[in-house]
């Protein structure tokens, strides 16, 4: 059901989207934790490791796909808000070409890099097997990623956070017993985990896009919406392409701690992967008020009721405190039980150097939802050089930390890495939105 949100009370209005929404991501990091799991109790902590040491490499190519698509459905979204439904369809049409045109493009590129991707890694010898199968049949499977989070970024864009809910579940449920029925049943090993959640996601995306089509007659795309406009296009890369670059950068400051922590022992990559799973978790509420604020955003750009995105941001900036403070007492006081649950046998090291990591990080999870909140509201607005520029002080941070600070350090400056960017990212992304903000307003906006 499509959802305008330009009349009404705003964080009402965002917290009913937001729930289904974090539900749905709730969901996913299960799953995802799922794996992990499955291949830490199942297979072993070298398979676990094997998966985690080339964690970013997935999140990076997820980060892409998920960027492109938020950035070009900020277009629908504009749409919708205006009431242009001819103008809908043509941007669902637009993304949809955008889309496939380049993640084809970059699966080719990925499978072609990946001998180097893993030599930047530092994947050592016993895990580079598993690391590089893994890795590379998720890069193969990247349409189906693609087409997953395209359309339901389009429902989200069109107000309805829950079709995507109901999918995301299928596609949880479908996965964990996928993976468990190739790596136990089967005994494809790390590769299951992955053959696991290539499949899930085609299903899902097959099974949304269905559904979408009986159920939402605002899309029923006719051959006219599919005419390639030069100019339409550019409207929707100018916005996407620095998105999926936003992603992109940090997951490869993500991607340059990890190939510092690759150089310790297989323990302390369990510990690091297992602690960062977590700390995904912990992280949903933001990621999905994040995404809710950006519709909210969009919408009411479209519709030119600028106040109304003040109001909203300012309202679900306050809820987002609470559930950061939630997440954070959660993660401080439950940790090392959380860490417990990746493997079979208790390992001392293994929970100390995750807790480690949870303990430095924890304190700054205020900062990191502001950003999502603040970030997330320029980009509906179509305003994405700020995001972009947080993007790359993040990337030059976590650089400096991984290189650095580790060397200085050890682990511990790897821990540094995470509240350093945060505090540097909130702080510009924060003052950004105020100055566009005081600016609309000083113009008449």
């Amino acid at each position: 059901m499509v959802r305008s949100m330009i009349q009404g009370n705003p964080i009402k209005l965002i917290l009913e989207f937001t729930i289904p929404l974090l539900i749905g991501n709730v969901f996913q990091q299960f799953y995802n934790i799922a794996d992990i799991i499955i291949v830490g109790r199942v297979i072993g902590v070298n398979a676990l490791a094997a998966v985690g040491a080339t964690g970013p490499v997935f999140m990076a190519m997820l980060g892409l796909t998920i960027g492109m698509a938020s950035g070009f459905t900020v277009v629908v979204g504009q749409r919708f808000g205006a009431g242009d439904e001819a103008g809908v369809r043509r941007s669902v049409a637009m993304s949809a070409i955008l889309s496939i045109g380049m993640t084809l493009i970059l699966t080719g590129l990925t499978a072609f890099c990946m001998p180097q991707i893993m030599a930047v890694m530092n994947i050592s010898s016993e895990l580079y097997e598993d690391a590089y199968h893994y890795v590379i049949i998720i890069s193969y499977g990247l349409l189906a990623m693609m087409m997953y989070n395209l359309l339901s970024c389009i429902c989200r864009a069109l107000g309805d956070s829950r079709t995507p809910l109901y999918f995301l579940i299928m596609s949880s449920i479908l996965n964990v017993c996928l993976a468990l029925l190739f790596i136990m049943g089967f005994g494809w090993g790390v590769p299951g985990s992955a053959i696991a959640l290539v499949i899930a996601q085609a299903i899902s995306a097959i099974a949304c896009f269905y559904y979408m089509w009986v159920h939402f007659p605002i899309l029923h795309l006719h051959r006219s919406d599919w005419v390639w406009n030069k100019a339409f296009a550019w409207q929707h890369l100018r916005i996407g392409i620095p998105m999926a670059a936003q992603f992109m950068i940090i997951s490869l400051g993500i991607l340059a701690i990890q190939s510092v922590t690759n150089t310790f022992g297989s323990e302390t990559i369990a510990g690091f992967v297992s602690a960062t799973r977590i700390e995904q978790l912990a992280m949903q509420p933001m990621i999905s008020f994040g995404i809710a604020m950006a519709v909210y955003s969009a919408q009411n750009f479209g519709a030119g009721k600028y106040d109304r995105i003040r109001k909203g941001a300012r309202q679900c900036s306050a809820v987002s405190f609470a559930f950061c403070a939630v997440s954070a007492a959660a993660m401080f006081f439950y940790g090392r039980e959380l860490i417990a649950v990746f493997t079979a046998e208790y390992d001392e090291f293994l929970v100390e150097q995750a807790m480690l990591y949870l303990k430095m990080s924890v304190p700054f999870y205020f900062f990191l939802g502001q950003i999502f909140i603040f970030r997330n509201a320029l980009q509906g607005m179509g305003i994405s050089s700020v995001p972009l520029i947080s993007g790359l002080l993040e990337l030059s941070l976590r650089g400096l930390s991984a290189f650095v600070l580790a060397g200085m350090w050890g682990y511990v400056g790897i821990c540094c890495a995470s509240p350093i960017c945060w505090l540097a990212a909130c702080f510009f992304t924060t003052g950004c939105y105020f100055f566009v903000m005081r600016n609309m307003k000083r113009t008449g906006r």
